[in-house]
């Protein structure tokens, strides 16, 4: 790994710390964006893996009500997680899995800016948290972030705030722990890149730190914004570059 590696990713990592503090989510989908930049979607998703674990699991415990949502939510988790099995060995492919992650990266961007809510009736969770959970995993399983279409499913079924943002830590957890086994189970998953994980770690949480303090003082809508139309701009980069 180059000398200016590691304090990239650490640069990538606070600021993706700071985003997910401010609007509750974008670590994994920014720091795989930043980091495909100068390293293989595997070994970025490597790095990925602590810092997101340990981020979320933070934002999973300071929820509410832990058991409600999870015995709401399990049909979907199961989807994500055969999603992300089944897709074991898709993010070795450099240049594909650069492309498919601008692709997501456009897309998440585009449908959040767009507003787009949907609402799912309760009685159609039975069958479409599965689906959701499912797509969701093979998206993860190609490119390293598990936003969508899950954020889009968690937004639509009528969670009150705390419930979501609990709610969402809890996908990322489980979606995080799907995609560790994904990589070892075609030892792609790069151990040596375990100390930078860990530090990746620490400063995400500052980030997140950080990024709590200023949404008390910021509009999250103003500071959303600017993040959404520079995750765009990266993910049409990513797109063509793959293309190229």
């Amino acid at each position: 790994m180059s000398d200016w590696i590691p304090l990239f990713i650490a640069g990538v990592f606070v600021l993706a710390g700071f985003v997910k503090g401010v609007v509750g989510l974008g670590l994994p989908t920014i720091a795989m964006g930043l980091m495909a930049l100068v390293m293989p979607p595997a070994d970025a998703a490597s790095v990925l893996i602590l810092p997101t674990l340990g981020t979320n699991i933070w934002q999973m415990a300071a929820g509410p009500g832990l058991k409600p949502v999870i015995a709401r939510l399990w049909p979907m988790l199961a989807g994500a997680v055969t999603g992300t099995l089944a897709g074991a060995g898709w993010l070795v492919h450099d240049r594909l899995g650069s492309g498919l992650l601008g692709v997501a990266l456009v897309l998440y961007a585009l449908t959040t800016l767009a507003s787009l809510r949907l609402k799912v009736e309760r009685k159609s969770e039975v069958w479409l948290g599965p689906l959701a959970g499912v797509v969701t995993g093979l998206v993860a399983a190609a490119t390293g972030v598990f936003a969508m279409p899950g954020v889009i499913y968690l937004q639509a079924i009528g969670l009150d705030k705390e419930d979501l943002v609990q709610a969402l830590g809890l996908s990322f957890t489980v979606s995080s722990l799907a995609l560790a086994i994904n990589l070892a189970s075609v030892s792609a998953l790069n151990l040596s890149l375990g100390l930078p994980s860990l530090g990746a770690l620490a400063v995400a949480c500052l980030g997140m730190w950080l990024g709590q303090v200023l949404r008390l003082r910021l509009k999250p809508e103003t500071f959303r914004l600017v993040f959404l139309l520079g995750l765009l701009g990266l993910g049409f980069y990513l797109v063509v570059r793959a293309m190229a």
